[in-house]
């Protein structure tokens, strides 16, 4: 579907990408054990085992790396590889974040949303949404959300991640500011364990430092005139076809042009917030999270490609907001 085909039924029925990627929980789920066994992502066992190649009839053993390993949540007696790590590297059960996720929902009020895995069991997640509402120039709401993210194959760090998501079109605004970052990170190190415990109040703090940045650097957006022809000079400039490009270059990428431009002057989502920074920064998250091309489409679809994208890549939507908030300064 084009911007252009969009009507207000199309942009409410977008399901929240958190939902695509996980189970949906009850909505009396009272604790983090619970939530991580509606999600499918209790014992899992996951430990460590010395990594070996074969070579012909030869089995060796690679000096210091270990396969990270599960007992699949699905089939019974099923091993599965998560990745390879090295000695340092501590593995966090999923169940080690429960007093981190418990302690965030009674300190904040919040409720169990979401669990589930994704990459097949290398992330699995926990979501919290907040009680109550941002709303940004006193009209356009926000939900916002506290995503757990626990990982197992040694290429990144466990996170708390702020999820805001746009009420009217279900885009995920999981951007970094110049004040505030969204992600607090949490390393499989040594004495991984006690730090989740020690940090529980320090990821709060990081919470509420985040969400007020993202009201106020919001606020300024939607306070900023943005014209059409303005933000189509913005995208040109930022996001166009490098001078030379291939004639196939300049086609798509001219496409993606038309179809930013579509969102920011038709979206219905976009109704009520006028031409302005804001406007201009959800038209360019809208294209990401609906109409960007993905690859790699599997058994999930698209709609799981799109909310794997929406919720871990925030480089497009970082840039966005660093052109946006150029404009606005």
């Amino acid at each position: 579907m084009s911007p252009r085909q969009l009507s207000a039924g199309n942009v409410s029925a977008r399901p929240n990408a958190l939902h695509c990627l996980g189970a949906t929980l009850h909505p009396k789920t009272s604790s983090a054990n619970q939530a991580l066994q509606q999600g499918k992502l209790s014992d899992w066992n996951l430990r460590k085992v010395p990594l070996h190649v074969e070579v012909g009839p030869q089995k060796l053993v690679v000096p210091d790396r270990f396969a990270v390993i599960r007992d699949s949540p699905m089939i019974r007696g099923m091993v599965e590889v998560m990745g390879d790590v090295g000695k340092s590297y501590t593995i966090i059960q999923n169940e080690d974040l429960e007093d981190l996720l418990d302690t965030l929902k009674d300190e904040f009020g919040a409720r169990f949303d979401a669990a589930g895995e994704i990459d097949g069991g290398r992330r699995a997640f926990v979501t919290l949404k907040l009680p109550g509402v941002a709303k940004i120039g006193g009209a356009d709401v926000v939900d916002n959300y506290i995503t757990v993210i626990n990982s197992h194959d040694g290429n990144t760090s466990a996170v708390l991640m702020i999820t805001p998501v746009r009420v009217s079109d279900s885009g995920t605004l999981n951007i970094s500011f110049k004040k505030a970052s969204h992600v607090f990170k949490i390393r499989h190190s040594v004495g991984a364990h006690k730090l989740i415990a020690q940090q529980a109040r320090e990821a709060m703090e990081f919470t509420f430092s985040y969400l007020d940045a993202f009201q106020e650097e919001a606020d300024r957006l939607i306070s900023t005139t943005l014209t059409q022809a303005r933000f189509e000079e913005l995208i040109t400039r930022n996001f166009g076809a490098p001078k030379g490009a291939p004639a196939p270059t300049v086609t798509r990428t001219q496409n993606k042009l038309d179809q930013m431009a579509e969102l920011f002057s038709d979206s219905y989502s976009l109704a009520g917030v006028g031409e302005t920074a804001w406007a201009g920064l959800n038209a360019l998250t809208e294209w990401h999270d609906f109409y960007s091309p993905v690859r790699g489409v599997g058994a999930g679809g698209e709609a799981a490609v799109r909310s794997r994208k929406a919720l871990l890549d925030s480089d497009f939507k970082n840039q966005a907001m660093k052109i946006m908030m150029a404009h606005a300064n």
